[in-house]
This record gives structure tokens, sequence and C-alpha cells, in this order.
């Protein structure tokens, strides 16, 4: 929530404004659109000989599960740099020949997901200070039962089914909220 306008100081409110069709914060006294847009998560699918990389989260949420490499994008930085950035940081890899993979729209928690298929320069990976463990995995191996989210659950299901037929589409879907059942 918006309480004071970032333009001029004064307080924000609630409304429609013209031309629009919905509420943003709008500043009372200079009239400033104060827009809040989804978050943007980027990150990879990185292999090195058959076996991906999956880094174990030393911090919340999900702590102590295994994840891809995966954040927030930064502003000044297109999705592959994101990408390969976060691989970076969470599990001191170099990637390449990074190829967009996956989007998810989770709307309920206004994020979107992108995930690129990606080779580990070297086969050269390590912890960063966001990850506890990483580890490389074949399929059989990956913590099926330790997956910290049910995008990165999703993206590696289809990755190892896409695998046996060497065919890699981009695939955009939807994660709704999830009910509680009655």
């Amino acid at each position: 929530m918006i309480k004071f306008c970032t333009s001029c100081g004064a307080e924000v409110g609630l409304r429609i404004p013209e031309g629009d069709d919905r509420q943003r914060f709008v500043c009372v006294s200079c009239e400033t659109i104060h827009y809040i847009n989804p978050r943007v998560i980027v990150g990879c699918v990185p292999v090195f000989e058959g076996r991906i990389l999956l880094c174990k989260r030393a911090i919340e949420p999900r702590r102590g599960y295994w994840t891809l490499p995966a954040g927030f994008m930064e502003n000044g930085e297109t999705t592959v740099q994101g990408a390969a950035r976060e691989t970076w940081e969470e599990a001191r890899a170099r990637v390449s020949d990074l190829e967009l993979y996956r989007i998810f729209d989770v709307p309920h928690i206004s994020q979107v997901y992108m995930f690129y298929r990606c080779e580990v320069v070297d086969g050269a990976f390590g912890v960063g200070p966001e990850s506890s463990d990483s580890g490389l995995f074949l399929e059989q191996d990956i913590p099926w039962d330790e997956i910290a989210f049910p995008v990165i659950r999703e993206t590696l299901q289809e990755y190892f089914v896409d695998v046996t037929t060497g065919d890699f589409p981009v695939r955009v879907s939807a994660i709704e909220r999830r009910r509680p059942r009655d």
C-alpha cells in the first residue's frame, strides 16, 4: 500500500483515474498515478551432462527445500541477464546458450515466472549466500518430496518429458490460487 506520493510527498488515495478501469493509488495533490505492477521472477533450468543444477534454499520462503536458481528481476537488466545473474548468485554457476523455456502467470500473488534452459559452463557450481547446498541431479535422484514451489516441480517434470523427445516448446500457463477443501 502506498501512503505518500513519490513525486511531491502528499497523501495518496485510491480512486479510478479518468480513462482507467480500476482503482489506482493517485496523489491527492499532484495527481501522479502510482502503478503497482506484477513482479517478474527469472531463472534457469541449468543442465550439465544431462543433470539439472538445483539449489537448496537457505532463506524463507521454503527454507531447506530444493529449487531451480531463480529470483526477482532487477531494473536495468533483460530477463536473460537476470536469469544468468540469479544462477550465479544462488549456485555460483556461469551459464550459456539460454533459451526461453517456461512462463508461468501467478495472478493471485501478482508474479510472472520465466525460466530459461541453459548449459552450465564447465560443470562448475557452488553455493551462493541464499543457498545452503547445490548439486547436479539426474531425474531419478531429484528430491521430489523436497521441491520448494509448484512452478519448479512442474518445470522439472516437463523438462524430463521433453528430453525424451528432444523437443523443448515454450509453454505458458497460469497457476491459480488453490481453494481450501470443504
